[in-house]
């Protein structure tokens, strides 16, 4: 009796083990299949993530507002622009921006960087001259209206008849050194261009030249110097800029200011303008600019100075809301000065 229940002891372990085998076997396969979708699945995510990477991103905005003055009051669109950018390559990316509220394509161009020091950009972009005009984009600008002297002498609305948003066709060289905490300390611009605008074919043989450079001794700080030298026209109007300025922008503070001056035909003139700013929340910002510009060097009266105080509220990221209060005063006498409030939305996409 005591040698029967060992013996059957041992028959049940050896059942229990058989019979538990069959479910190992199914188990095993079951946790292949599954490793096997699994891996099914992560290759067509990374199909499809190239195939996402490959597509433009396309975003824009929407700038639209009132404006108000001592004559006059209107319902305006600023600006309505559809953006495409991507890359080709790996260092070779391209970007598209059309302007639909008066048609045109303000950005196309192809950009080459193969080192940080040595970049190549070929197309139509905005011109690499004072800090404003590449800098702060109107969307992170803090008012609704450039300074005269960026206006008048870089192609927005400038003195040779040109209206290009401060852009033109062309290609350029730039690059930065000494690599600091994702800057560069110093940095470099060179390029020759159409020196017609947007969108259009130069007209003499000449070309445009433009450099500038940059230090950025700390991290929001900036000291930049601009050259421009071009003829404009069939008519080789002669057209040369300098420009000169200082940023601060890193915080709650903003501080900007700079000099722009150059020549017109036989037309001298210039410019300087000042902001100052504080945030005091992460969605508002007052500002306060002081804009001033001389038209002819030789005729004091040419002068126009404007003093704006400006609030930028974004609540969300894809809406932003700019109120301006602007005074324009003349400095000749048979001028009067004009008050100018404008209010301007943007929307995000």
């Amino acid at each position: 009796m005591r040698m029967i229940l060992p013996v059957l002891l041992l028959l049940g372990v050896i059942g229990a083990a058989r019979a538990q085998q069959p479910d190992t076997q199914s188990a095993t396969a079951s946790v292949e299949e599954l490793s096997a979708e699994v891996a099914a699945l992560k290759a067509k995510t990374s199909t499809w993530d190239k195939v996402l990477a490959a597509l433009p991103k396309i975003s824009g905005y929407v700038q639209t507002g009132y404006e108000w003055s001592d004559n006059s009051s209107t319902f305006f669109i600023k600006r309505v622009r559809l953006n495409l950018a991507g890359a080709i390559a790996p260092k070779l990316d391209y970007r598209v921006q059309i302007e639909f509220a008066s048609p045109k394509i303000v950005d196309a161009y192809l950009c080459y960087k193969p080192f940080d020091e040595l970049n190549v950009q070929l197309g139509e972009y905005k011109l690499p001259f004072s800090i404003e005009n590449t800098d702060y984009v109107p969307l992170r600008y803090e008012f609704i209206e450039y300074p005269l002297s960026l206006r008048k002498l870089m192609g927005f609305n400038d003195l040779c008849g040109l209206s290009a948003t401060g852009r033109d066709m062309g290609a350029q060289l730039f690059g930065g050194f000494f690599k600091r905490d994702g800057y560069s300390i110093l940095n470099y611009n060179f390029g020759v261009f159409n020196g017609e605008g947007l969108n259009v074919k130069d007209k003499n043989k000449s070309k445009d030249i433009v450099a500038r450079l940059t230090v950025k001794p700390v991290a929001g700080l900036q000291f930049a110097g601009s050259y421009y030298w071009g003829e404009y026209g069939e008519d080789y109007l002669k057209r040369i800029r300098y420009g000169a300025g200082a940023c601060y922008d890193y915080g709650r503070l903003v501080l900007r200011g700079e000099y722009i001056c150059g020549t017109t035909g036989g037309l001298d003139s210039e410019g300087w303008y000042a902001v100052a700013g504080w945030r005091v929340a992460r969605t508002l910002l007052p500002t306060v600019r002081y804009d001033t510009f001389l038209e002819d060097c030789s005729r004091g009266s040419s002068r126009q100075t404007n003093y704006t105080a400006g609030l930028t509220w974004q609540p969300v990221k894809y809406l932003r809301c700019q109120l301006d209060y602007t005074y324009e005063d003349f400095a000749a006498r048979d001028v009067a000065g004009r008050n100018v409030v404008a209010l301007m939305l943007s929307g995000i996409f």
